[in-house]
C-alpha cells in the first residue's frame, strides 16, 4: 500500500509500505477520505498537535473508510461497514482522566498525530475508535465527523440556550459548522463575521441570518443594526489570530460568553482589557478536541442534519498531500480532503 510520511521540516515522502498488522482488538480500514485539519497545518509548520509529533509519521486524523478486516475479538463492526474514526485515546489513569477531564489527558494518544493515520491507503485502529456511518452517506462527509465532534464539545462548553443571539467569527469549515450547530441549538439569530465574500455567501446558505464583512464594516455597529443590541449573547471565535480574538470581544454584549475555539499559533497573545471583562461580566471559555462527542457527530451526519457538501471545496489524491495542506491555508478553500 501507499502511505505519505511526514518527515518534519515541511517534508513528506510517499512510500510503498506493508499493510498495517491488526491485533485481535483492531480494525483495518481502507481509507476513502481524510480531511486536512488546522492542526495538520500547524504540524507542517513545526508545531505540536493535540499530542507531540515524532516524525516520521503518517498524519491524518479526520478519516473515514470501509472496514477491510477485523481482529478476532472485534464484535461491533465487520468487513464492508463504513466507519469514521475518533482519533483520540486516553490513558484513563492520570489525574485529569480520573476527574472527568480526559480531553486534557497527560498521555493523549491520537491516530494521525503520534500513531500512523489516514494519509495512507489503509489504517489500523482500535475497535473502540470506530463508529458506523450509514452506507448512503458519502465517505467524504465521514471525514468531517471529527471536526464536527470538536465543535459539539465547544457548543457544550458555552451552554448555548434557545433564544440566544450568536456571532461566529470566521467562516472556514469550523465557523460554518458552528453556524449550523448554533441554529440547531435554538439560537434566535446567528451572525457570521467573515472577510471573504465566498465564505459569507456559503454562511447564508447553511443558516446564518446575517453576515458582516469585518474589513469594511464596524462589527459593533452592524450587530446593533442586526440584533438591536451592541453585541451577541454568545461569540464563537474560529480563526486563531489575535485580530479575531480582539473582534470577538468587540462582538460580545454585556453578560456574554466568548468561546475561543480556534487553534492559535504557539506564542500568540492578545492584550485583553481587564476592565471590560469586569464591566461586561464576560465569561471566556476554551475548548479542546472531542471527548465523548464523536457518536453525536455521527448521529447528526447520518440524519443529514448538517450541511457538509458546501464546505468541501477541494479534493486531492494522496500523492499531492503537500499541495492539499497549502490549499487548506488559502482563502479560496474551506475544507480540503485527501482521497487515498
Amino acid at each position: 500500500m501507499k502511505g505519505n510520511y511526514f518527515l518534519g521540516d515541511k517534508k513528506f515522502r510517499l512510500d510503498e509500505i506493508p499493510v498495517p498488522e491488526t491485533g485481535e482488538h483492531d480494525v483495518l480500514i481502507r481509507v476513502a477520505a481524510c480531511g486536512i485539519c488546522g492542526t495538520d497545518v500547524h504540524i507542517y509548520h513545526g508545531s505540536k498537535g493535540s499530542a507531540e509529533v515524532h516524525p516520521p509519521v503518517i498524519l491524518g486524523h479526520e478519516l473515514a473508510g470501509v472496514v477491510e478486516k477485523t481482529g478476532s475479538a472485534v464484535t461491533t463492526v465487520k468487513p464492508g461497514d463504513h466507519v469514521t474514526v475518533d482519533p483520540n485515546s486516553y490513558c484513563g489513569k492520570c489525574h485529569y482522566c480520573k476527574i472527568g477531564k480526559k480531553q486534557v489527558c497527560e498521555s493523549l494518544y491520537a491516530v494521525g498525530v503520534n500513531r500512523d493515520g489516514g494519509f495512507a491507503q489503509y489504517c489500523a485502529v482500535p475497535e473502540t475508535q470506530c463508529y458506523q456511518l450509514d452506507k448512503e452517506i458519502p465517505l467524504k462527509y465521514g471525514a468531517m465527523t471529527e471536526p464536527l465532534a470538536c465543535c459539539i464539545h465547544g457548543i457544550d462548553r458555552i451552554g448555548l440556550v434557545p433564544g440566544n443571539t450568536v456571532c461566529v467569527i470566521g467562516g472556514g469549515a469550523i465557523g460554518l459548522i458552528m453556524v449550523q450547530l448554533a441554529k440547531l441549538s435554538g439560537a434566535s439569530k446567528v451572525v457570521l463575521s467573515e472577510p471573504v465574500s465566498m465564505r459569507r455567501e456559503i454562511g447564508m446558505k447553511v443558516g446564518a441570518d446575517a453576515v458582516i464583512d469585518p474589513v469594511h464594516e464596524e462589527i459593533g455597529q452592524r450587530l446593533t443594526e442586526i440584533l438591536g443590541t451592541p453585541g451577541a449573547d454568545v461569540v464563537i471565535e474560529c480563526v486563531g489570530i489575535p485580530a479575531a480574538a480582539e473582534q470577538a470581544f468587540k462582538a460580545a454584549d454585556k453578560g456574554a460568553v466568548i468561546l475561543l475555539f480556534s487553534v492559535p499559533s504557539p506564542g500568540s497573545t492578545y492584550a485583553m482589557h481587564l476592565e471590560e471583562i469586569f464591566q461586561k461580566e464576560l465569561t471566556i471559555v476554551g475548548s479542546i478536541i472531542n471527548p465523548d462527542t464523536h457518536g453525536r457527530a455521527v448521529a447528526l451526519i447520518n440524519s443529514n442534519a448538517i450541511q457538509l457538501e458546501p464546505l468541501i471545496t477541494h479534493l486531492f489524491p494522496l500523492d499531492q498531500l503537500e499541495q492539499a495542506i497549502l490549499a487548506q491555508q488559502s482563502s479560496e478553500s474551506i475544507k480540503v480532503i485527501v482521497e487515498p
